[in-house]
């Protein structure tokens, strides 16, 4: 672990609409940072009111990385994540800035900050022909195949888990090694970064929900239906990784079934909820996480005092 302050990630993090965007941006401008997004889904371009990306005005002049880097045709995976985004931190070391992490997607934070390698970044032609393989024997051949080589990894898995089965067969076949194995190996190795990790939430759980709703239905205003067609027309399918992100997959399901638009923004804001949940409790196996509490409204100027005297603390 590097313990050098100016080799230190400040890490910002939390359920959805808990204001971690705006709060990246306030302490950016005072610490003269730049702010690495660590967002599954703000990786895509055209798809910006769905994934609160933060507008050209919100962002104050600040560096963001890792936003708009890829069309929404394109798969993008955790290990892709970490690679890219230890360039743009160690870029921004290089320029003697400070890196903030910002996001809620925890195991994209948790993965760059270990460091972890995984197994490989893949081989194209393999994973096409093993897509293929398996559009024509069906899953249970394929789990079979590879309970062959990786017997941990098939026991773990559904045999409709189309994805994760190729995923563990490319795996082996790229490198030899099953994924339990490498994963195995990587957390043995030393954090790359160290961080000050903070997790912001409310105090009553009503008002982070009643925040999410808000937040799906000033989407809606902003645009949400007409962006979810825009990417439809573009070709993009409703089974590609990008459009199984909340919004776009219950949208993008009502305007190609004709149903109820308003149902499914209903659905939106009960997935919206369902995954905050899960991020709060991702975010609570971590001891060392900081935890800044609001009440009715984040109190941005408090946070940033907050995660400064963190930081200098450590």
């Amino acid at each position: 672990m590097r313990n050098d302050k100016q080799q230190r990630i400040i890490v910002i993090t939390g359920p959805t609409a808990t204001g971690k965007s705006a709060l990246g941006v306030l302490l950016a401008k005072k610490i003269d940072g730049e702010i690495v997004s660590a967002d599954s889904m703000q990786v895509y371009k055209y798809m910006d009111i769905g994934t609160a990306k933060p507008t050209a005005d919100e962002m104050c002049g600040v560096p963001h990385h890792l936003i708009d880097i890829l069309p929404p045709s394109e798969d993008y995976s955790v290990a892709r994540y970490v690679e890219d985004a230890s360039k743009c931190i160690d870029d921004i070391f290089l320029r003697k800035k400070q890196p903030i992490l910002v996001g809620g997607s925890g195991l994209y934070i948790d993965s760059l900050l270990a460091g972890r390698t995984f197994s490989a970044r893949g081989d194209d032609g393999l994973r096409k022909k093993l897509e293929d393989e398996f559009e024509d024997v069906g899953g249970e051949a394929m789990l079979n195949k590879l309970r062959e080589v990786d017997a941990d990894s098939a026991a773990r898995l559904h045999i409709n888990d189309r994805k994760r089965i190729i995923r563990a067969l490319e795996a082996f076949l790229t490198t030899g090694k099953t994924i339990s194995e490498h994963d195995a190996l990587t957390k043995s190795l030393p954090s790359r970064y160290d961080a000050v990790k903070v997790a912001l939430n409310f105090s009553d759980r009503t008002e982070l929900y009643a925040g999410i709703d808000r937040r799906v239905d000033e989407m809606m205003s902003r645009g949400l239906e007409a962006e979810v067609m825009s990417l439809l027309k573009m070709g993009i399918s409703q089974s590609s990784t990008s459009m199984q992100a909340i919004g776009y997959k219950e949208i993008s399901a009502a305007l190609v079934d004709e149903s109820d638009i308003n149902n499914a923004v209903e659905k939106v804001k009960m997935e919206s909820r369902r995954y905050a949940k899960r991020q709060l409790t991702w975010l609570r196996r971590d001891e060392n996480a900081k935890w800044i509490t609001w009440e009715s409204l984040p109190d941005l100027d408090r946070g940033v005092r907050e995660i400064v005297v963190a930081n200098e603390a450590k």
